[in-house]
């Protein structure tokens, strides 16, 4: 049988020259505390009279990481079909912040136990810095070479199905499969290197004892990497939200920390796209300079602790509903939709009748997911009557993404629903590994009855109502392969109103949006430039300063596309797009909230 290349002989130091070995001495934990070798886990996963390995599975895993979550079922599936050719497959976690409990829990979720697949921790990191694993899931597959054993044949990612922020319906690229069947066969692996995308290992890391910059406190009088990571991520990253995992308390922040630091360094985290010279947004989520050099500094002296009682407390958070208990709670639907395990999921779309037999007028909405982990987003649409067969993306209500507050209006304000109305839940779902279900509603507060107007507008109260109207064509065709395609829409402002809120919306290809308002004297200014469109965040810009605008200004948006293969949201680059509702096919909208006088 072939060597493997020699490339992959300079990663794991051995006593002979040739490729590294398999490391069979690696001492591990096993689920229950107990001490296992790398080698008698494999023993173990063995049937009684099984062929000896062909092929031996190593991946690194961690609990918390969503790629993980999704493709745990592929190293089930891969050890159940396996089994019989000699495949053995044995999962590692080496991060510090994944207890004993966290692994047990995972293996019992993804019934691996069952499967035959050793779950095993990897204290201190010891295998992942021998095997220069960096990620996960990272997969080393060991296959037989001769006057070697079994020895390192590849290393490297699954597939290019999922990635960080996309998933593909299939992988164009089946990189493990096709190295194990490779090694199965006794040929040469074609590709026995490649990049993995995913989670930092949570790796123990000796901490700098001058630190300037620790969990609880920062630099002279400044706050410490807690107070920054309490302010701007615990809304989002604590139990029962939408994020993977919690960033409540320190052993778990600082196993996260290189991640952390990966995203914060990349802009990625905390999501917010809107380029900062033009407008000005009460909801800006962007870390202050500061506050990245905070967390970078920390993050590069080790994640140092500190003293603990110098550490802040914890923030809390109001539990249920962020706009108060609701005067109303609107389900989706009568049962819950079931979500799969894994794939792409088309938008699903869920009528809901709120029974209205007179107008309301609404002063706050608020979406929530009945499953935040497989909630994309949501938007709740209002069908008026008469239109219940006919969705205008204009009648947008409220929308859901993390991250994104409910609309809670100001005193004097309120979006009037016509009796007999309807709504629309428009529901996307992300497959997190887990066959599950959904069942998500809105929340909505009322207007005071005895500050309903008697005669719409103006009436009694004097009331000035809010509305979504939108800037947008369907007429568009994007060509296949084109790397950045325009199209532009514009529309009157028919009559004076107040301008509050900008939400672009896009699918898969959308790369930038634009706003630009042109006043009746031709003077034109930019409201908000999303130059990098990520379609994994729906997010509303809240101006801070709300804006007049002029009967007879015009509201033009100016969108890009990118169907090019260059594009890893993209699901066919070959494809001519034209607008659709599901998210392989395109929209071009960009949502206002305005207040009428």
């Amino acid at each position: 049988m072939p060597f493997a290349p020699l490339l992959l002989a300079a990663l794991v130091a051995t006593p002979d020259a040739g490729p590294p070995r398999f490391p069979a001495d690696a001492e591990l934990r096993d689920v229950f505390g107990n001490r296992v070798t790398l080698g008698e886990a494999i023993g173990e996963a063995t049937e009684e009279g099984a062929p000896e390995a062909k092929a031996v599975v190593v991946a690194f895993v961690g609990t918390e990481c969503p790629l993980v979550q999704i493709t745990a079922p592929r190293f089930r599936a891969v050890a159940e079909e396996g089994r019989k050719n000699g495949v053995r497959v044995v999962l590692i976690d080496s991060n510090r912040q994944d207890s004993l409990s966290d692994l047990a829990e995972f293996r019992k979720a993804h019934e691996l136990e069952a499967a035959g697949v050793p779950v095993l921790k990897d204290p201190g990191n010891v295998l992942a810095d021998r095997l220069k694993a960096e990620r996960t899931p990272e997969v080393f597959v060991f296959g037989p070479v001769r006057e070697f054993g079994l020895a390192l044949q590849y290393q490297g990612r699954i597939s290019d199905q999922y990635g960080v922020g996309y998933a593909r319906d299939s992988a164009t690229r089946d990189d493990f499969g096709l190295a194990l069947a490779s090694v199965l066969k006794g040929e040469k692996v074609e590709l026995p290197r490649t990049e993995v995308v995913g989670c930092k290992i949570g790796r123990v890391h000796e901490a700098d004892p001058n630190a300037t910059v620790t969990w609880a406190t920062g630099a002279g009088d400044k706050p410490g990497a807690a107070a920054v990571i309490y302010e701007n991520c615990a809304s989002c990253h604590r139990p029962g939200e939408a994020a993977p995992f919690a960033l409540l308390d320190y052993e778990e922040a600082a196993g996260w920390g290189p991640m952390l630091a990966e995203v914060v360094s990349e802009n990625r985290m905390p999501p917010w796209y809107a380029d900062p010279a033009h407008g000005t947004f009460s909801n800006d989520a962007r870390l202050s300079a500061e506050e990245k050099e905070t967390l970078l500094t920390w993050v590069k002296a080790g994640c140092p602790e500190g003293d603990p009682s110098e550490a802040p407390e914890p923030p809390t958070f109001a539990e249920g509903w962020r706009i108060g208990e609701p005067d109303l709670v609107v389900p989706m639907a009568d049962v819950p939709s079931d979500i799969p395990a894994d794939g792409v999921i088309q938008y699903r779309y869920f009528r809901a009748d709120p029974g209205f037999k007179e107008d309301k007028y609404i002063v706050a909405a608020e979406p929530r997911p009945g499953n935040a982990e497989v909630v994309h987003h949501i938007i709740v649409r209002v069908l008026p009557p008469g239109e219940q067969r006919k969705i205008n993306p204009g009648d947008a209500l409220i929308g859901y993404a993390p991250g994104l507050p409910p609309m809670q209006l100001k005193p004097g304000q309120a979006y009037k629903i016509e009796a007999g109305s309807q709504f629309l839940f428009e529901m996307h779902y992300t497959a997190n590994g887990r066959a599950t279900t959904d069942l998500s509603r809105v929340g909505l507060k009322f207007l005071d009855p005895d500050d309903v107007p008697s005669d719409g507008v103006g009436g009694v109260k004097n009331l000035s109502l809010v509305k979504s109207e939108a800037v947008m064509t369907h007429r568009f065709e994007i060509p296949p392969r084109a790397k950045s395609h325009e199209v532009v829409a514009s529309r009157k402002a028919p009559g004076d109103f107040t301008l509050l809120a900008l939400t672009p919306h896009m699918h898969y290809r959308g790369a930038s949006f634009k706003y630009e308002l042109t006043t009746p004297n031709g003077e034109t200014r930019t409201l908000l430039d999303v130059p990098a469109y990520d379609f994994n965040w729906q997010l509303r810009y809240d101006l801070e300063e709300p804006i007049r605008v002029k009967k007879g200004s015009t509201i033009t948006c100016t969108a890009t596309y990118d169907n090019s293969a260059g594009n890893p949201h993209n699901p066919d680059p070959t494809d001519t797009v034209r607008w659709g509702d599901q998210s392989d096919e395109e929209m071009m909208i960009g949502f206002l909230l305005i207040a009428l006088d």
